[in-house]
């Protein structure tokens, strides 16, 4: 038996529980749905809490596609059998999206049966538990990144690269990553108890979140050499805005409207660029691109500071938190005890 979390939608609304799954209601059903087929067991050790995880505690349909459903977009464990020729028993694996705690089941239950082919190596310089730190959320700002230097953005003297939503932990860590890269950081966030913690992180200078959610002009003062965006609506179109010449935004949330109203003003007569960051359908390749890149340029203790761990048990609680905004930087969870000891974590829960 497998012990872990359910959310069941029904037509008195979403249940979530703290269960005991037989293995067989883990294992994918290939015939009927090509999307889960899964080729890797894997005993979980750590999964974590993102925003999309809030909203399937919540019940989101646009985040539970199938029912009943384990959530969990994070996967951080060891295999325990496979028949993918990629993996043996004993590999320290992860998984970030690819349908995990959607479409199939996630990381919040002790074990999983994944597609080996959208797994990456647990880097060496990370423990199970700041590899599910990191998770989605770090994840995709190095793909935020990496989608910044792809365009060209380079660091520059007297250019600023602005971070909305940083408080959050996306947020946080491109902080961190745009900082080691030697980029100059502006960290846009509505709560000004925490600009301590984001220069500690690396950002230059606080932007207050009210500057940007306004409206603004279809062209304002150049001032930003490119911007990553995990909040969406008046924000993002108030940073377009005030581009300079060829910058960028990469947008990869939309914590606040998935909604954006603006001109082509800025595209057309400043030549910017608007670039989607989908951290859950990332082919192989750029996962383990991103993956080799997190190791190279993130320290483990700023994992630590960035991320606060829980147990498996208060999972659906520190959901709420995370949908009402009340947690600074990331929650990482637990799952297994056994395989993984709160212990090798030294900071506490927020």
């Amino acid at each position: 038996m497998t012990r872990g979390w359910q959310i069941t939608l029904g037509d008195d609304g979403p249940r979530a529980e703290l269960v005991e799954l037989d293995n067989d209601e883990l294992t994918p059903q290939s015939a009927e749905a090509p999307e889960t087929i899964g080729d890797v067991q894997v005993a979980v050790t750590w999964s974590g809490l993102n925003y999309k995880d809030a909203l399937a505690f919540a019940g989101n349909t646009g985040v539970v596609r199938r029912t009943p459903l384990v959530p969990g977009v994070d996967v951080v464990g060891i295999v325990e059998a496979s028949s993918n020729p990629r993996w043996s028993a004993g590999d320290r694996v992860l998984l970030n999206g690819a349908g995990a705690g959607e479409t199939r089941h996630g990381g919040l239950a002790q074990r999983a049966v994944l597609d080996g082919d959208t797994l990456v190596a647990t880097p060496a310089a990370f423990t199970d538990a700041q590899a599910a730190g990191i998770g989605t959320a770090g994840f995709t700002a190095m793909l935020a990144v990496l989608a910044l230097e792809r365009h060209g953005v380079a660091p520059e003297p007297g250019a600023e690269v602005l971070v909305t939503g940083a408080s959050g932990g996306l947020g946080s860590f491109a902080i961190a990553l745009l900082a080691r890269a030697g980029y100059t950081v502006a960290a846009a966030t509505g709560r000004p108890e925490n600009a301590d913690r984001l220069r500690a992180l690396g950002a230059a200078s606080i932007v207050d979140r009210s500057e940007l959610d306004r409206s603004s002009r279809a062209l304002e003062s150049q001032r930003w050499a490119g911007v990553i965006d995990s909040v969406g609506g008046q924000s993002l179109a108030t940073a377009i805005a005030q581009l300079r010449y060829g910058a960028a935004a990469a947008s990869c949330g939309n914590a606040a409207s998935a909604t954006l109203s603006t001109t082509i003003m800025p595209f057309i007569l400043r030549g910017v660029a608007l670039l989607g960051v989908n951290s859950t359908l990332t082919p192989l390749a750029l996962r383990e691109q991103a993956w080799a890149r997190l190791a190279r340029d993130l320290d483990p203790e700023v994992v630590d500071s960035i991320a606060h761990a829980v147990p498996l048990d208060q999972a659906r609680n520190r959901a709420a938190d995370v949908l009402a905004g009340r947690v600074p930087g990331r929650l990482s969870v637990a799952v297994n005890e056994s395989a993984a000891s709160m212990t090798d974590r030294s900071n506490e829960t927020p």
